[in-house]
């Protein structure tokens, strides 16, 4: 779908001509073009100002999930769910298939600035691909009128520890941010390959990230629902030496700062003067209970004190989710997180009550685990499931509280 960003409009729906579901789409440098890939390995360009198809073509093998434009406009890099990178020029031609990653590639990225090799003269783009593999590689694509196009291999990184789900160059290429399903995001020197930084605040996986263009920030993207933005400090000789917030610091080491920051985030930003007043640090927050709440810390209103709680209780279970493994029975089939409150549905499966009721006021009628009819919209609370997740809960927390 194609949308208006100054209203709002939708402007077109451009159908794969396949058919087959659409993974990923780019447009290119001036919007020129927009091109889409399936999850067949069929690849359309459009054109944006007819809002009709251009041209098209198919990778040799696999789904389509990755595209990155060069800065120029003038070719665009698939990579496929088998492992191959793609070159294509903007008339859909194929110039180049390299096999770059054993298990799939996931995302690409193109530097927006080209580069001259100093030694012939020949400009070439530095291109960064990732992998099922855990690997992220680094690429330079070279163009010369009588040689062709060539796509070279400059290096590996192998930082992760799991699948890399996401990469972005800076602005001016000399940095290479990549998330991945190790929950970690990882800043790259790209000249020497060296790490810069390793960011690890997020709790689930991490899918996207993005740096701005013109200023020194950094944008990163999780499975558990936040966005978190880094600022770096150009008085550094490196723009990426500093990054605010870079290690992770355990709840129970927060200051009263990092509460108040905590209380803020949460909306709870009118208990800031109280909680600094009565010097809540981390390791006091989590021990607050209902009964601290009212005679201690003075607050009246029940339904105020149950949302402090909430947050709190939430806070806890962040912590240990984020330091084991959880059970893949306790986590609900449709956010892949800790069910709260655990309801049956008509096929049998148990998720997350709020999810499931999502999922059906979506006019969604099959199941999310099988695709096939639903018979019944009816949930059943599932106490015994419920119960196992608070005693394992319990067991979790009593386990921290001796180590």
């Amino acid at each position: 779908m194609v949308w208006d960003a100054r209203d709002g409009r939708m402007l077109a729906v451009l159908e794969q001509p396949s058919g087959s579901p659409v993974r990923v789409c780019r447009f290119s440098p001036e919007s020129t073009y927009l091109v889409s890939g399936a999850a067949d390995g069929s690849v359309v360009l459009w054109n944006t100002q007819s809002l009709k198809l251009y041209r098209s073509g198919n990778v040799k093998d696999g789904s389509l999930v990755a595209c990155a434009f060069s800065p120029n406009g003038n070719f665009f890099v698939t990579g496929s769910s088998c492992g191959d990178l793609t070159i294509w020029d903007d008339k859909m031609r194929c110039l180049y298939n390299e096999k770059a990653h054993d298990l799939g590639v996931t995302c690409c990225d193109i530097s927006s600035q080209p580069v001259s090799d100093g030694e012939h003269g020949f400009g070439y783009f530095q291109m960064a691909s990732c992998g099922q593999d855990n690997q992220i590689k680094l690429w330079l694509i070279l163009f010369a009128d009588f040689l062709g196009v060539e796509l070279k291999y400059k290096y590996t990184l192998s930082g992760h520890s799991a699948p890399v789900l996401a990469c972005a160059f800076s602005y001016d290429g000399q940095m290479l941010v990549s998330g991945s399903v190790d929950k970690c995001v990882i800043i790259h020197e790209t000249s020497t390959g060296n790490t810069l930084h390793t960011l690890s605040r997020h709790t689930r996986y991490v899918t996207t990230c993005a740096f701005a263009p013109h200023s020194p920030l950094l944008a990163t993207g999780s499975m558990d629902k936040t966005v978190n933005i880094w600022q770096f400090d150009l008085k550094q000789p490196c723009a990426g030496n500093t990054v605010e917030n870079e290690s992770k610091v355990a709840v129970e080491d927060w200051s009263e700062d990092d509460v108040s920051a905590w209380l803020c985030a949460q909306d709870l930003a009118d208990f800031v003067g109280l909680f600094k007043m009565n010097n809540i640090d981390g390791k006091e927050l989590l021990n607050l209970t209902k009964e601290s709440l009212t005679n201690e810390l003075k607050i009246e209103s029940l339904g105020l004190r149950s949302k402090v709680l909430q947050k709190i209780e939430e806070l806890r279970m962040n912590m240990i989710s984020a330091s084991v493994t959880i059970p893949d029975e306790f986590l609900c089939p449709i956010t892949r997180e800790l069910m709260k409150d655990p309801v049956i549905a008509a096929d049998g499966y148990s998720y997350e009550k709020e999810a499931m009721e999502n999922w059906i006021s979506n006019k969604r009628r099959s199941s999310p685990m099988t695709n096939l009819p639903l018979h019944s919209l009816l949930l059943t609370p599932n106490r015994t499931l419920k119960m196992a997740i608070s005693r394992w809960l319990e067991s979790q927390q009593k386990y921290s509280e001796t180590t």
